[in-house]
């Protein structure tokens, strides 16, 4: 089963990770909540999947473009 790489589409601070390493989630399902110029953007799945990664911790700073989460579709 491949595996795809998750990318923030801005960049911000990590403020909530709302799903956890083993979750079957959904395509448009949230896995973070990103916070950036005081708004909340969050980072969906791009497919249905298993999360098999989260890379990054709340309170963390991530790069537009960056790997924050790996899924198995």
């Amino acid at each position: 089963m491949p595996i795809i790489d998750v990318k923030s589409e801005i960049t911000g601070n990590v403020w909530k990770i709302v799903a956890q390493v083993g979750d079957v989630v959904e395509e448009e399902a949230p896995i973070m909540i990103l916070e950036s110029m005081k708004m909340e953007i969050p980072v969906t799945a791009p497919e249905t999947g298993t999360l098999v990664e989260i890379c990054v911790t709340e309170g963390s700073t991530c790069s537009e473009g960056a790997v924050v989460a790996r899924l198995q579709v």
